[in-house]
């Protein structure tokens, strides 16, 4: 049985798939609980199972259509009734900033505030609530609520769709892994999860944060230690996050490095995943990840940081210039020494590759590095509700590019997964070391520019300058 034809054992019948997919729409945009519900995983889940069944495109997408009109009007109809009781309802007795800002919103853009909140995920749920608390017409709201829905279904059903459709072709998986990918998968999803909240916890505003404050002030070494680990700004943030991302992630490179060398070869799963990606035909993937190789080697990772380096050089943020360029050199130099200690051979050599290791990865720790820290330097100046987009978009960016080291056949996936852990323990050390000195906010900062710079010297090193 293959890994196609064992989800389909799991699918619903298609009429309670479609019942389903319209419940998600209708959760994903309900008041309340459209705040906590991960619509978008479920909502993927669910239009891949109708991929894969016999259902045609125009009953998932209506199905999508109703479940968000029916949830907008559930939310108007809410605050329209029950206007003075909402601010005393959980969560918004405890999170008021929550319904501030939906005000805000719906204030900035009016009527077109129905139709843009429906892609913006923290506000989705949120305006047709401040819509029916401010008495926005019934009319005029029923005309931008199926207006948006119309164009928000197909955005948000048919990515999954399409990959429920297509699945049988595009994978013919290897006898044995098919489990093992499913639940690779769920792995790399419940980290990733698990790392945004327990940043959020380990925030000033988390709950372990206070926890963990309120302990040390138990004892006189306790409280001496978690002092010393503060910045010299009497209120800045304790780097309890970065601290305990060292820690962790500290030990599981010295654990799996000692499985590596242990094995003194590729692992079991390194020849199956390698077998896998080795049995992929697809020209266009392997040309993606040749760019993608090309954009995070050593002239790519430059044309990227470099206008962000001069501008903090510039603009004399001296401790993040000092932080940033002695993470690059560090992962760099670590790099060349954990491939001298492993001393892997690669599972394919290049000729521009000849005579470097496999372990660990330099593309995938140097785009942790990159990507982690321009994430956790972003985040800083963000509100704290906002910051997990900036380190979901990080983690967004890494992941393509350690997979297009397993199609081009040129590492193993344990290579990744070190390289991965490397790039994490030099991204806490270096929050870690920063927040021991005094800095000024980064902004204002000529955000756009800095970006349009990046991508125009990345093109020109993808346009002339051969692999390295």
């Amino acid at each position: 049985m293959n890994l196609a034809d064992w989800l389909f054992q799991l699918t619903p019948s298609p009429q309670l798939l479609l019942l389903l997919i319209a419940v998600i729409a209708l959760v994903e945009c309900l008041a309340l609980l459209g705040l906590v519900i991960p619509g978008v995983i479920l909502m993927t889940a669910a239009a891949s199972m109708a991929g894969h069944q016999d259902i045609s495109t125009f009953a998932v997408l209506l199905a999508a259509f109703l479940g968000a009109v029916i949830g907008d009007s559930l939310s108007f109809t809410l605050g329209y009734t029950q206007r003075e009781r909402i601010p005393r309802l959980w969560p918004f007795d405890r999170h008021p900033e929550w319904l501030a800002r939906g005000a805000r919103f719906f204030q900035q853009y009016g009527m077109l505030s129905v139709i843009f909140a429906r892609f913006v995920g923290p506000v989705r749920p949120i305006v047709p609530m401040i819509a029916g608390m401010l008495h926005m017409s019934p009319l005029t709201f029923g005309w931008a609520s199926v207006g948006s829905s119309l164009l928000w279904a197909p955005a948000y059903v048919l990515p999954g769709f399409l990959l429920g459709r297509t699945w049988q072709q595009l994978l013919d998986v290897p006898p044995g892994l098919e489990l093992g990918l499913v639940v690779f998968g769920a792995i790399v999803l419940v980290l990733a999860v698990s790392f945004s909240w327990l940043r959020h916890q380990l925030a000033r505003e988390g709950r372990l944060y206070r926890v963990m404050a309120h302990l040390a002030r138990g004892g006189r070494w306790r409280r001496r230690a978690w002092m010393s680990l503060r910045a010299r700004r009497p209120r800045s943030e304790f780097p309890l996050a970065s601290l305990c991302l060292l820690i962790l992630s500290l030990a599981a490179l010295c654990l799996w490095t000692l499985v590596v060398l242990e094995a003194d070869g590729p692992l079991g799963m390194d020849r199956q995943i390698h077998a896998l990606f080795a049995s992929f035909d697809w020209p266009t993937l392997v040309a993606l990840s040749q760019a993608l190789a090309r954009a995070g080697d050593s002239y790519g990772v430059i044309a990227l940081a470099l206008p962000w380096v001069v501008w903090l050089l510039w603009a004399r943020h001296i401790s993040a210039f000092a932080h940033v360029s002695a993470a690059l050199v560090g992962i760099a130099i670590a790099n060349t020494l954990f491939k001298q200690l492993a001393a892997r051979e690669r599972p394919d050599f290049p000729d521009y590759l000849s005579g470097s290791m496999a372990y660990p990865s330099a593309h995938a720790s140097t785009a942790v590095v990159v990507y982690g820290l321009a994430a956790a330097f972003i985040a800083q100046e963000l509100p704290a509700q906002r910051r997990f987009w900036a380190y979901w978009l990080a983690i967004a960016l890494c992941i393509p590019m350690a997979l297009s080291r397993l199609v081009i056949g040129v590492h193993w996936v344990s290579d990744l997964i070190g390289g991965a852990l490397l790039g994490l323990v030099t991204c806490a050390l270096t929050r870690v070391s920063y927040h021991r000195f005094a800095h000024r906010p980064l902004r204002p900062a000529p955000w756009g520019w800095l970006t349009i710079a990046s991508l125009v010297l990345l093109a020109a090193r993808l346009a002339w300058l051969p692999p390295i």
